[in-house]
């Protein structure tokens, strides 16, 4: 497994991967579980092997891809739940550790967890003889979606190395961001621009590593700006379940971090749109959705949407840390 996955036993933060095990070990096992797919294969690699979902927090997609993948590889999801905090003894005041030791007891394989605050992954990893897959922690992390959004620009764009991508919105809060932003400093000659009101800027740490690994970044308030420059549009939601109130995302003050027609007007022929989802009003979704740039979803032909990535990279994920 040491090879396999990296040398890695949880999965915590996106900083923690190497390229190399990205470029030559998880992309390629990712193709083989797309190809896997599409063929119909439904044979069982995974059988016998059990997996606890626990989440505390809102989520469909990473939920969802997470049991999928394991029910397509042939293992079980032994226990999980939606609200950990009200439908566990947490409800009765037990930390997070004892939760996690109690259900190591229990002889599961792997836990995903997501949960409400900060670093919350790291505490449960602390405690836990078993693999941790942080599926979101606060304000913190979101390394498998970081993932899933590199794979997904690798198919569209047959490259990593010199993108230029706008990351928009609630920067602050945005744990999708913030993973994303970790993996770049991976690669050469990548340029970031961050598109957010002052309030919701990036955050000072990312700034630093993103110096240390010399990734060039660059702020603004307004997307109109970089539009014509970037390869990828990353877009994202208003935190407001993580305490980040509504903003206008069109006004003088704020800025502009809307996507539209005159975004699409403005952006390379050869760019794509991507939005970690759910979505809200930060895209114009009718003008948006039917340009072939956008491949946060459903795709025309066969070009691959990310809500497809999360499922072909989770299914990875999983063969990798527990075949």
């Amino acid at each position: 497994m040491e090879k396999r996955f990296g040398g890695l036993k949880h999965i915590l933060r996106a900083q923690d991967f190497s390229r190399k095990w990205i470029e030559e070990v998880l992309f390629p096992k990712t193709d083989e579980m797309e190809a896997r797919t599409l063929k119909g294969d439904r044979g069982q690699p995974l059988f016998g092997k059990e997996m606890i979902s626990l989440f505390a927090g809102e989520s469909l997609r990473t939920r969802a891809s997470f049991n999928i993948a394991m029910k397509r590889l042939g293992g079980e999801i032994t226990f999980e739940t939606e609200d950990v905090r009200k439908f566990s003894s947490m409800a009765k005041g037990e930390s997070l550790e004892d939760t996690i030791i109690t259900l190591n007891e229990y002889g599961a394989d792997v836990i995903v967890l997501r949960y409400d605050e900060e670093g919350g992954a790291e505490r449960a990893a602390a405690v836990s003889d078993i693999p941790i897959i942080n599926a979101g922690d606060g304000g913190g992390q979101h390394p498998t979606q970081a993932l899933l959004d590199l794979y997904v620009i690798q198919k569209h764009l047959n490259r990593i190395d010199g993108i230029s991508i706008a990351m928009i919105g609630d920067l602050e809060k945005g744990r999708t961001v913030h993973s994303l932003a970790y993996l770049f400093g991976k690669f050469d000659g990548v340029k970031i621009y961050f598109v957010s009101p002052d309030n919701l800027k990036i955050k000072p740490d990312i700034k630093e590593y993103l110096n240390r690994h010399n990734v060039r970044f660059f702020e603004t308030k307004d997307v109109r700006e970089v539009a014509s420059k970037v390869d990828v549009f990353y877009q994202t939601r208003t935190q407001t379940n993580l305490g980040t109130k509504p903003f206008d995302r069109a006004d003088e003050k704020n800025g502009f971090t809307v996507i539209n027609k005159q975004i699409l007007d403005l952006a390379k022929k050869d760019s794509i749109i991507l939005h970690p989802l759910p979505c809200t009003d930060e895209i114009v979704r009718s003008e948006v959705d039917p340009d072939r740039r956008a491949v946060y979803i459903k795709t025309k032909g066969d070009r691959m949407s990310q809500v497809k990535g999360g499922i072909y990279i989770r299914m990875a994920i999983l063969w990798l840390l527990l075949f």
